[in-house]
């Protein structure tokens, strides 16, 4: 089987890199090989490839910056998972593509399934949303994972931002009230191996293209901070402020919890709390 992976050295494509090896041959492309604004880039690298798989981990996810650059970041998060997955149909290749919870616009209190009626709130949300679209749209073989609030061990990210901030200050204040899902890059990456291996290699369909892969549990910003803290900066003091105190160029959702029942139900995907995952993470990163 031959991969071609989009965004080797994104935080999920980074963890990907590795683990996708096992399958037989793999192409990696990364910002430097593969500048996703050109359309006609993209259909190249495919084409070139011939993959049986395309595991798409690029995105813009410069959420605030994208209200000024959202021509950029539609093209990015758009218009190459749509023409990824043209290519795809043509070739007769699965896409696999990772979304996020910031299609939908948080009014809801009870957790979002797959079903749920989207609407997204900023630049950021309306590009992840349009590829969606369009992968759906070329009628190929295609398996969408929405996820959120993603970390791991290396890149920039919420939990290395709160450990550098906690170290050098003593003193954090966080948004309490924006709700949803920390999901490790890990735990994203062993549920799309699972799904590949189970799709692309034991030829395994599965009823739907649109999955929420999240572990179990929600919390807010400030609680995830605080977790964070309790593991690995024990000291700090984290003052609960509201989103109205810290302003932002991009609204976001007060409440994006997904709901991984879906995929609980139609490929096993395990119901790990998020803490589990927040420790394994931090634990990785002193080994490190």
């Amino acid at each position: 089987m031959r991969i071609l992976l989009v965004g080797s050295q994104g935080q999920v494509g980074a963890e990907l890199l590795g683990r996708l090896r096992a399958f037989g041959d793999l192409v990696a492309t990364d910002r430097s090989s593969l500048d996703l604004e050109h359309a006609d880039a993209v259909r190249r690298v495919v084409r070139e490839a011939r993959p049986d798989v395309i595991v798409n981990a690029a995105a813009y996810t410069a959420v605030d910056r994208a209200e000024q650059e959202e021509s950029a970041c539609m093209q990015i998060n758009g218009a190459a998972p749509a023409i990824l997955a043209e290519e795809a149909a043509r070739l007769g290749a699965l896409v696999v593509h990772f979304s996020t919870d910031y299609v939908f616009d948080g009014a809801k209190r009870t957790r979002y399934d797959e079903d749920d009626p989207v609407a997204p709130l900023g630049a950021y949300g309306r590009s992840k949303l349009v590829g969606e679209q369009g992968i759906l749209a070329a009628g190929g073989k295609s398996l969408i994972l929405r996820t959120s609030w993603v970390y791991s061990t290396r890149g920039s990210n919420f939990v290395r931002a709160i450990l550098d901030r906690a170290r050098s200050t003593g003193l954090l204040r966080v948004v309490s009230d924006q709700v949803g899902v920390p999901t490790s890059a890990a735990f994203l990456t062993d549920a799309t191996v699972s799904l590949i291996e189970r799709v692309a290699v034991r030829r395994v369909s599965l009823p739907r293209s649109l999955y929420h892969v999240v572990p179990e549990g929600m919390t807010s910003w400030h609680g995830f901070a605080t977790e964070i803290c309790r593991l690995a900066a024990p000291a700090t003091r984290i003052e609960a402020i509201p989103s109205s105190a810290h302003p932002q160029a991009a609204r976001r959702p007060a409440y994006s919890v997904l709901s991984p029942e879906r995929a609980r139900v139609d490929f096993g995907l395990p119901a790990t709390p998020w803490r589990d995952l927040l420790r394994d993470c931090l634990d990785a990163m002193e080994r490190s």
